[in-house]
């Protein structure tokens, strides 16, 4: 973790009314990409280096034309055009509260076996697959091979996806899926965790036992993907990912003029760096219950959504790692609250 000097108090949320002013980024010249048929040749080229067979390509490339839908849809994500309250009210409806609660319920055996192998809250787990997929409902109907041509061949973000795009033909060609099975978002997120196909091939695990990642039918494969993605990314069992507080008026504008974390996603350079909450607690911050917080030596961060702000230990960040936009971590966070 990057950990230069200074703290901020920061609005939360990607173009949240209140943000502090930033100045916006230098606009670089986009280059221009070569005709679709002859960039998909190089492409192929490319992949039988990576040693992807030639027979899967032909299947995988025929009559393949970018998705000019799948473009919309990258430039109007939820997570960054909804503010905090707007998305929560979107995504934590009553009805997701109460069936979460029934599905943790209903898997309890389960996800106890998961939580012991992995040392994963069993509530951030189901947190992060209702979330997901709508817990197992939804994961996708889009071929994911012709989303990911389409976003790799956008030279807005071509690289990341192009890379992404090598990795679904790896899946396919090692035989985890059926090219005609290998559906998932606009974006290319697989299965009900939603894992990119980098993330499948890093993360995913058998934890029925029958020698196959299955993501996508098997729920002891899904909630161990999930738990071993979070576990990877520095989730720490037994510990919170955080809690709301509330500032005395006094410190409201002081708080604003310190500076934010330099380095990370765009979400965490909205975080103050961390600091011990025996510091915090010296400030005069509050549980949103009043509570003095604890004297502690464990970290935290700040940052503040409109009129609500929270502190945030090590395992958010583990949840920004799974999707670095605030809104959602938040929403996986306070969700998993509601299973206790």
């Amino acid at each position: 973790m990057h950990v230069p000097c200074g703290l901020v108090l920061a609005a939360l949320l990607v173009g949240a009314a209140g943000a502090p002013p930033q100045s916006p980024p230098p606009v670089l010249p986009v280059a221009t990409p070569p005709p679709f048929a002859e960039w998909l040749l190089e492409l192929r080229a490319e992949a039988i280096s990576r040693g992807i067979s030639a027979d899967m390509l032909d299947r995988a490339f025929a009559d393949l034309q970018p998705v000019e839908k799948i473009l919309e849809r990258d430039r109007t994500q939820a997570e960054f055009a909804l503010d905090l309250d707007a998305y929560l009210k979107r995504r934590l409806t009553s009805s997701t509260v109460k069936l979460a609660q029934q599905m943790h319920a209903r898997h309890r055996t389960l996800l106890n076996r998961v939580e012991r192998a992995y040392g994963v809250s069993s509530r951030v787990v189901v947190s992060v697959w209702g979330l997901e997929s709508n817990f197992g409902r939804f994961s996708g109907v889009r071929p994911t091979i012709p989303a990911l041509v389409t976003l790799a061949y956008d030279p807005r973000r071509g690289p990341m996806f192009r890379n992404e795009l090598f990795s679904a033909l790896e899946i396919v060609d090692r035989g985890d899926i059926e090219l005609e099975r290998l559906k998932g978002s606009w974006a290319g997120a697989l299965g009900q965790p939603q894992f990119m196909p980098s993330s499948y091939l890093e993360y995913a695990q058998d934890f029925d036992g029958d020698n196959r990642k299955d993501i996508w039918s098997s729920q002891a494969d899904v909630f161990a993907s999930i738990a071993f993605f979070l576990q990877k990314h520095g989730w720490t069992a037994g510990e919170a990912w955080g809690r709301e507080i509330s500032v005395p008026p006094l410190l409201q504008k002081a708080a604003l003029t310190i500076p934010r974390r330099e380095a990370g996603c765009r979400a965490r350079r909205l975080m103050t760096d961390p600091r011990p909450l025996t510091e915090w607690h010296k400030m005069g911050l509050k549980t949103i219950t009043n509570a003095r917080l604890p004297k502690s030596t464990r970290p935290a961060s700040m940052v503040e959504a409109g009129k609500r702000t929270f502190l945030l230990y090590d395992n958010y960040e583990a949840l920004l790692g799974y999707n670095c936009a605030h809104s959602y971590a938040l929403s996986v966070a306070l969700l998993s609250d509601r299973l206790r």
